[in-house]
Formats: C-alpha cells, structure tokens, sequence
C-alpha cells in the first residue's frame, strides 16, 4: 500500500498578520483567504526494512535513520519529524519501515504558506495509513501545535486551517487558540473574474518569515501604538474584503488591497523593501489598481489586482524585475488523501 495527500496553498486577500499572537488573543483577529492549485503533497511507502527514510523531493534533501520513536530535531527536515515525531507520541506506529516523500509546488518562503501546508499534507498522509479520527477542525489545530508549540516556528494560524478547509474563508482568531472558519459563498462569475484579474506574481526572493513575525509580536507585546493601529485597519480590511466578494463589487477589490499594504507596511519593519516597492508602484503604474506582499512580507509573492485586461501590460512591465507571474486557479477543496 501507498498513502498519499495533498494540501493546497494559499494567497491571503485580506487581514494578514492578525492571526498572530499576542494580537489574536488580545483583540480578536480576522483573515480572508483562497486556496489555489498549487499544491504541497506528501507519500508514505512501506519498506522491508526497519528504516525511516525522509526526502524532500523539491529540495533535493534525504535523511535516513533506523527506526526509533523520536526523531532528532536538528535543522534538516524538521517539518517530516515533527510530525512524525507526534504522531507516534499520541498515537504510536508499529515498527514498520517507510519512505515519507514530500514535494511542494512553491519555493520555501515564498509567502503562500508552503511550511504549514506541508505539515497538513504529511498528518493528512499518517491519518490515511493509520486511520485517524480526526476532523478538519482537529486536523487543522494539530499542524499549528506541531509548528509552533513542538516545533517552536514564529508564525500564524490562518494556513493550517486554509489548507484544510480549502476554498475561499473568512476566518476568526481568538484567545486560547479557537479558530472559527466560515466558508464564503462568492458567486462562481466572481470568483472567476477574481482569477481573471489577480496576478500571482513571485518575486524570485525568499525570506525568513519568522524574523518578521517576531518583530509583529514584540511590537503587540511592547504595545506600538503604530503597530496595533495598523492590525486594526487590517482587520477591518478582512470585513471589507468579505463584504466586497459577497455583493460582487470587484471594482472595489483593488483598493482594498491598496488599502491594506499601506497599512501591513506599519506593523514591523522588513515587510516591505526598495525592491518591493519598485514592483508594486510599477504593477499600479501599468494599470493595477493594488496588490499586496502574501504572507509576512520581506519576499515571497505579490498579488496584483488588474481590472479590465490590465494584467497582460502589468505582467510583460514586470518581467524587468526578473520575477514571474505564475498561473493559478482557485480551488474548493482542501486536504485530500488516499491510498494507492
């Protein structure tokens, strides 16, 4: 038997970076997000032999270890023995050799939540060979425990519960990590014309988006008044967002993201940079009326709103950069998992 998953990434619309804690516990936080066809997909295989073997097919990265109950957590694939590692603390796995694959269709740090979409594949992998009875909800709560509380990786919450749930949500945080997801029933002609019109679009830089984060947090924690102020706004982005998709006014979507990367730029320093601001007055310059850096910033992808057929002068006026824009579709569904 093989068992694989896939989970899919994720472009934040709206209200990023108030899934983060301190702020989310404090003051309640609020995110729109989609999920795409891309994808980051895990495969474990049964060996003959006592052996763990760990690959990372998209870095070119294998660890091999005989089998034991915990794995050392050392810098190289820490992602795989986290999970593994869980996995056999809650649940124990009998001593059978296996190959866990991994490959995910972005590059690590690329803002589209690569790291906590690949621990949902991997657990949605083990759930397939061991049948777990997890739900979304538990699925979803499990990656961030791994990540940030075993782990101890700086980062949010909305992309274990994206690549979960998959589709288009607007999602709530609050105090004691409780999550709500609420599934948005856009109109399929709006949806499709949001595709149309969002350029994806990578910059061809990766960052550490933890370094970020933990500037975002110490600014919650140390109260900056400027920092907090602009979670706020992002925030209410999050519901102007929701309100915009609903009622079909994409005319408006271009200035709700203009709206929220002058506000994400006051949360924490390295969010933006020369290069991405080149980028993004050259993307308003040829006709899109605003976009957004995904994730934490620093690097990564950019989204672009481009209405009418703007997007084909935005996408060849960029090429100077040396990024790429990279086609995409939205996509309804999120963990799948099944056994070969």
């Amino acid at each position: 038997m093989i068992y694989r998953s896939k989970a899919p990434l994720r472009i934040g619309l709206a209200g990023g970076g108030t899934d983060v804690s301190p702020y989310a516990d404090l003051y309640g936080g609020a995110i729109l997000n989609a999920t795409l066809s891309l994808y980051a997909n895990a495969t474990i295989e049964p060996i003959n032999e006592k052996k763990i073997i760990l690959e990372a097919i998209d870095r070119g990265e294998e660890q091999v270890y005989d089998w034991q109950d915990a794995l050392p957590i050392n810098g190289e694939l820490d992602l795989l023995k986290g999970v593994y590692n869980r996995i056999m603390k809650d649940y124990g796995i009998k001593e059978q050799g296996f190959r866990l694959s991994t490959f995910v269709d972005a590059p690590a740090g690329s803002g589209l939540g690569t790291s906590s979409t690949l621990v949902v594949a991997i657990i949605g992998a083990f759930t397939e060979m061991l049948r777990l009875p997890l739900g979304e909800y538990d699925m979803a709560h499990y990656a961030f425990e791994i990540e940030r509380k075993d782990l101890n990786l700086a980062g949010g919450r909305q992309d274990q519960y994206a690549a979960t749930f998959g589709g288009v949500n607007f999602m709530e945080f609050y105090g004691d990590d409780k999550v709500i997801v609420n599934p948005l029933r856009v109109k399929q002609q709006h949806l499709f014309e949001l595709e149309n019109n969002l350029v994806l679009y990578y910059t061809s830089t990766s960052r550490e988006s933890a370094e970020i984060i933990k500037k975002q947090t110490k600014n919650v924690t140390d109260k900056k008044e400027k920092s907090i102020d602009a979670m706020h706004h992002l925030k209410e982005q999050a519901q102007m967002m929701k309100e915009a998709l609903l009622k079909g006014r994409l005319n408006e979507i271009g200035e709700i993201l203009d709206y929220g990367f002058q506000q994400k730029r006051n949360m924490a320093d390295g969010i933006s940079n020369p290069l991405l601001e080149d980028i993004y007055e050259t993307a308003k310059a040829s006709g899109a009326t605003g976009g957004k850096i995904s994730g934490a910033g620093g690097g990564g992808f950019m989204i672009f709103y481009c209405p009418g057929n703007t997007k084909y002068r935005v996408i060849r006026n960029l090429e100077k950069f040396g990024g790429r824009h990279r086609s995409y579709q939205f996509t309804e569904h999120g963990l799948k998992t099944w056994t070969v």
